[in-house]
């Protein structure tokens, strides 16, 4: 027998005699009602939860192992005081699985701890839980549990600690909750409750951490949530929270985390949060809050980060910002935000992260900023001008540098160009300028770069073949010249290449059978020349293909057939000749098809029919002959400028109806209208009354043209008919 075992049980028995002696409660009977009202609730869990319960047994008079005890105390998760009553059970992460319908409440008057976090306990939380009156610490987060919560709750007057988070709880906040006037931690977090939050948490004056985040609370905050002067963290994210932000959160002196974000809270930032001098992470952020930045943010010293994106907040950054020296992460992004910047970085020496994008802020970049060590830099869409700042990567730590849509000129940094720390580099939309194969580095980390609409110039570097997670590179819209390297997608990661708008000359690279990763290829506006190469088929992960306005020649390859996963392909504005390849019609996910504008000869073939995905289709402006395919997407086609096209599509004369030749004999013109012949002939002896002179020659004609015209009218094959247009060019020539 173990030292500890014996002791317990040497314990046991002591604690029965010294009960005995004293008259005092029956303990072997107290004992014997929580062993058995366990047991039974051991009994209706799942079976899968049985055998980490294996220690929950009764063993017969004459055991010998007494490793299990003969009593509770003994057993898994299970924990006495001193009288031998059941005080505590911690049965997290365990694996149990069932509900709490036969839990012991009513047999376990002293417990004052219960943990089943983690498990897969389902089910309602009965309403007897008020009979564990001395509980303190309730532990029911992680689990499967739905319903509501019971407001019996609100009974458990010595509870500190109360964690129901990530259940399927729903149904309202129950206000008896507020009256736990010494709970500590209440965690509610990840649950279907709704409503409005109760004024009567006001009360819980006591509460150090509130979570009540990621469900569906609604309404406004209620302000009597100021009198939490004991709050150090409040989680409030990720809900439907409306109305203002209350200025009574300004008591909250001791509150160093405030989540706010990701609700619908509408008006000022309330200037009584600079009084929470404790704060060190404020997120405010993807709100409709309004207004001008208060300038008394700038007393939060303690504030390590300012999140208050996707708001409306307008005006200029205050300068008072410059005062949070301790400041790692500021993020005023999608705002409307105006006006320069203030020369306040050099202060904040600690700054990690800088997100002011998408704002109307204007004027040029402090140049301090290239001193910071930052990991992301993010200052796209807005209206700066001047150059970028240098030394951006100082420090080696550049991760994410995005400045495109702005009005900036000149180089770009010189230091760029050795930052291998670069994840993601966006600069399109500029004026900046440099020789496109010089001032670009090799990236180990670079999975994007977009340097578009800018005045780079210079031939593409075979370097971009060594950035070995590359996966997008658009330099489209710049001055770039020469060949494309065959090298450029020798990674294998590369997704998406955008050169297009430049001056690139020579053929594709057959080694793009090797770029197999790719999901777009964009190589129009340059002038390549020679065919498309047969390899392109390779590509079989290609979805967009954009080659149009080039000098690209010869036949369009079968191989094209192959890409079966292509939905964009435009191939117009090039001087491709010959036939429509038939393969063309396996490419069953393509929504837009451009082959306007080359020298294409022939019919279109009748496989294209099979495109049903298709909605943007233009095929003008080549040779094309015969009829078209009857489907929706050649119905509404862009088909002018062929020579010969006829079926029913717009614009277009049906196939063998309604041709108009026009023939000058002896000053006379001829009509003669085609129409598809009748099953029966039907003979102008047979309409004309007899009794009649017979009408002379030129009339006969006549009637035979109106004879004819009535009978295409009363085809049984709607598409076949005469248009009214056509008709009515008949009668009037």
């Amino acid at each position: 027998m173990g030292t500890h075992t014996f002791n317990k049980v040497t314990s046991l028995v002591f604690l029965v005699l010294f009960a005995s002696l004293h008259s005092s409660l029956p303990f072997a009977s107290a004992s014997s009602e929580e062993v058995n009202a366990l047991l039974k609730w051991k009994s209706s869990l799942q079976n899968k939860s049985l055998s980490v319960l294996s220690s929950w047994t009764l063993l017969p008079h004459n055991a010998t192992n007494s490793k299990s005890g003969t009593g509770p105390c003994t057993w898994f998760g299970i924990f006495c005081n001193a009288q031998g009553s059941v005080a505590r059970m911690n049965l997290s992460v365990s694996g149990i699985s069932g509900t709490l319908d036969e839990f012991p409440f009513t047999s376990l008057p002293d417990l004052t701890h219960v943990d089943f976090c983690i498990n897969n306990l389902s089910g309602v939380i009965p309403p007897q839980i008020n009979y564990l009156s001395k509980l303190v610490y309730l532990d029911f987060s992680t689990n499967q549990f739905f319903g509501t919560i019971p407001p019996e709750i609100g009974l458990l007057q010595h509870l500190e600690i109360l964690h129901l988070a990530e259940n399927h709880f729903n149904g309202s906040f129950p206000q008896e909750i507020g009256q736990l006037k010494s709970l500590k931690e209440l965690d509610m977090y990840t649950n279907n409750l709704e409503g409005p939050i109760p004024a009567s948490l006001g009360n819980l004056t006591n509460l150090a951490w509130l979570s009540l985040s990621s469900s569906s609370f609604s309404g406004s905050i209620p302000t009597e949530m100021g009198n939490l002067s004991s709050l150090v963290e409040l989680y409030l994210d990720n809900n439907l929270l409306t109305g203002p932000i209350p200025s009574t959160f300004g008591n909250l002196r001791n509150l160093a985390l405030f989540y706010l974000f990701n609700n619908s809270l509408s008006g000022p930032i309330p200037s009584e949060l600079g009084y929470m001098t404790s704060l060190t992470y404020l997120s405010l952020q993807m709100n409709n809050l309004s207004g001008a930045i208060p300038e008394s943010l700038g007393n939060l010293r303690n504030l390590l980060e300012l999140k208050l994106y996707e708001n409306q907040l307008s005006g200029s950054i205050p300068n008072e910002i410059g005062n949070l020296n301790s400041l790692v992460d500021l993020e005023l992004s999608e705002n409307q935000l105006s006006g320069s910047l203030p020369s306040i970085f050099h202060n904040l020496t600690s700054l990690n992260i800088l997100h002011l994008r998408a704002n109307q802020l204007s004027g040029s970049i402090p140049p301090e900023i290239g001193n910071l060590k930052l990991s992301i830099l993010e200052v796209d869409h807005n209206q700066f001008t001047g150059r970028l700042p240098q030394n951006v990567c100082k420090g080696g730590l550049l991760r994410d540098f995005t400045a495109s849509e702005n009005q900036l000129e000149g180089p770009i940094p010189k230091d760029l160009k050795n930052c291998t720390s670069l994840e993601r580099i966006f600069l399109g939309g500029n004026l900046l300028t440099g020789n496109i194969s010089s001032d670009f580095g090799v990236y180990p980390n670079l999975y994007i770069i977009d340097l578009s609409h800018n005045k780079f110039y210079g031939e593409l570097s075979s370097s971009w073949g060594r950035c070995p997670k590359l996966a997008t590179l658009r330099i489209s819209g710049n001055n770039i010249t020469g060949r494309i390297p065959p090298e450029i997608g020798n990674s294998g990661q590369l997704r998406r290449l955008s050169l297009s708008s430049n001056g690139i000359v020579g053929d594709i690279p057959t080694e793009l059978k090797r770029w197999t990763s790719l999901f777009e290829l964009a190589l129009n506006g340059n002038q390549l020349s020679g065919g498309v190469p047969i390899e392109l088929g390779e590509l079989s992960n290609l979805e967009v293909l954009d080659l149009s306005a080039n000098n690209l020649s010869t036949e369009i390859p079968k191989s094209i057939g192959l890409l079966s996963k292509l939905h964009y392909l435009n191939l117009s504005r090039n001087e491709f000749s010959e036939s429509i390849p038939i393969e063309m019609g396996k490419l069953f996910q393509l929504s837009d098809l451009d082959l306007s504008h080359n020298l294409l000869t022939g019919t279109i073939p009748k496989e294209l029919e099979s495109l049903q995905s298709v909605v943007n289709l233009d095929l003008s402006y080549n040779q094309l002959q015969g009829p078209v395919p009857d489907s929706l997407a050649f119905r509404n086609a862009s088909l002018q400028g062929n020579k010969g096209l006829c079926g029913n599509a717009r614009g277009l004369t049906p196939c063998g109806a309604s041709v108009l030749q026009k023939s000058h004999r002896n000053k006379k013109t001829l009509f003669v209208f085609v129409f598809p012949l009748l099953e029966t002939h039907v003979r102008l002896e047979d309409v004309l009354d007899q009794r009649f002179p017979r009408p002379s020659p030129g009339v006969q004609d006549k009637l035979r043209l109106i004879m004819e015209v009535a009978s295409s009218c009363l085809n049984a094959n709607p598409e076949s008919r005469p248009t009214m247009y056509s008709v009515s060019q008949m009668f009037s020539a």
